[in-house]
């Protein structure tokens, strides 16, 4: 049986000069993690301001901005993935470092909306190298209970950054411009890539590494594509993201154009953040308790009361109900949103078994390119009111419930 000391597996890591202490263990995992949220969350209140500086004739294209985020990340987990556990996690990080910086610097030199967008997808598919080793280092170095409180320290931050995020931009552009929004995220990623590089040690030895083999990436994509309950969980997160995705790319355009609170719309956002890492706070809580499976048919059954309910709010005040009442029935319905998040995934997760690695990346490339083209969707008629957004969440809700239903039954009779 392989020793422990303090949640260290010793079987599987590499010993490491200096051995980090938990604290700031989870101050850089959690730092190197948010990198993903601060890039979509800190570009939010400059859309606007980004769109006026590059000539783009439809401020709704300026959604793209964050919409194209998710491309970049889809295809950047599916190669990261395997380079991950094939070339170690040290240098995972430092590729995605560096992509990430290019990325950056395209979007930094970007005089049109394509050449922005061309940039974003780049910085995305980058910072999945830093996301996707993170999580594996986890895995490396910590089992059972001491993984559960690592992983329950993050989630804290993760709740923190999608709040903060569009605060920091905002300030940032106060303080000087838009332009420097990307300016700040060289210098996190530089600062995160200097202390990851001189504290943390290679956690995954080479004798444990696994050869590539497009093969066996052939085969186990067949597998997870073609598992009936697997794919039902996963077009069901990709339904109830791609919804929320919609709201997340036009938020700015939302509180700041229709509701025009100005600067006020950081704290707004914020607000509305809470409320989802609130659900993960409730979830960690509760899942031990009553098993993800029915947290996810009361989460489900929840979002499905809130679109309705907000459809009917939305029909009643001519598509734009008072700032308040849908602050107050969204940050309800996000509750709802964000407990699916992780219990979804985990059940999609459940019937790969040894392929888990590989299935998460499958299973993350999937769901967000189904997502995309959904916002995008719902995006295309957000004109001068909110009626789309709702119908947006009426039906693709509707639908992942719909889906689940069916992947349980999978599950359950094997139809």
């Amino acid at each position: 049986m392989p020793q422990e000391n303090n949640g260290v597996s010793q079987d599987t890591a590499v010993v490491q000069k200096p051995v980090l202490g938990i604290v700031e263990f989870v101050a850089l995992m959690a730092t190197m993690t948010s990198l993903v949220a601060l890039s979509i969350d800190a570009m939010l209140p400059a859309l606007l301001q980004i769109g006026e500086s590059l000539n783009v004739e439809q401020p709704h294209h300026t959604h793209l901005i964050v919409t194209v985020f998710f491309v970049g990340m889809a295809f950047g987990q599916l190669f990261f993935g395997p380079f991950s556990d094939s070339r170690g996690r040290r240098l995972t990080i430092l590729v995605g470092l560096c992509i990430f910086a290019i990325g950056t610097f395209v979007c930094m030199s970007a005089n049109s909306l394509e050449t922005m967008l061309v940039g974003r997808v780049i910085q995305a598919f980058g910072v999945s190298g830093p996301r996707i080793a993170s999580m594996a280092i986890i895995r490396d170095l910590y089992v059972g209970d001491s993984m559960a409180r690592v992983m329950s320290f993050i989630m804290m931050v993760f709740i923190l950054v999608p709040m903060l995020a569009p605060i920091i931009g905002q300030t940032v552009m106060d303080l000087f411009s838009w332009f420097h929004i990307f300016t700040l995220f060289l210098i996190v990623a530089t600062m995160a890539g200097i202390w990851f590089f001189s504290r943390q040690g290679e956690t995954l030895p080479r004798n444990k590494r696994k050869v590539f083999s497009w093969a066996q990436l052939f085969i186990s994509s067949k597998y997870v594509l073609t598992h009936p309950a697997v794919m039902g969980y996963t077009f069901a997160m990709g339904c109830i993201f791609g919804s929320f995705l919609a709201y997340l790319s036009a938020s700015q355009t939302i509180f700041q154009v229709y509701y025009n609170v100005g600067d006020m719309f950081p704290y707004i956002f914020a607000t509305l953040a809470f409320s989802i890492g609130l659900a993960s706070y409730f979830n960690g809580k509760m899942v031990m308790r009553f098993g993800m499976r029915k947290l996810c048919r009361f989460a489900l059954k929840g979002v499905n009361g809130f679109a309705i309910v907000y459809l009917a709010i939305l029909l009643a005040f001519d598509g734009l109900p008072p700032l308040v009442l849908t602050v107050s029935v969204m940050f309800v319905g996000f509750f709802f949103v964000g407990i699916l998040f992780g219990n979804l995934n985990a059940m999609a997760m459940q019937p790969l078994g040894e392929m888990a690695g590989l299935g998460a990346a499958i299973i993350g490339s999937f769901s967000s390119l189904f997502s995309v083209p959904v916002a995008l969707f719902i995006d295309s008629f957000l004109v001068g009111n909110l009626m789309p957004i709702g119908i947006g969440f009426s039906v693709f809700f509707a639908l992942a419930y719909v889906a689940v239903r069916f992947a349980e039954k999978v599950r359950k009779y094997g139809v």
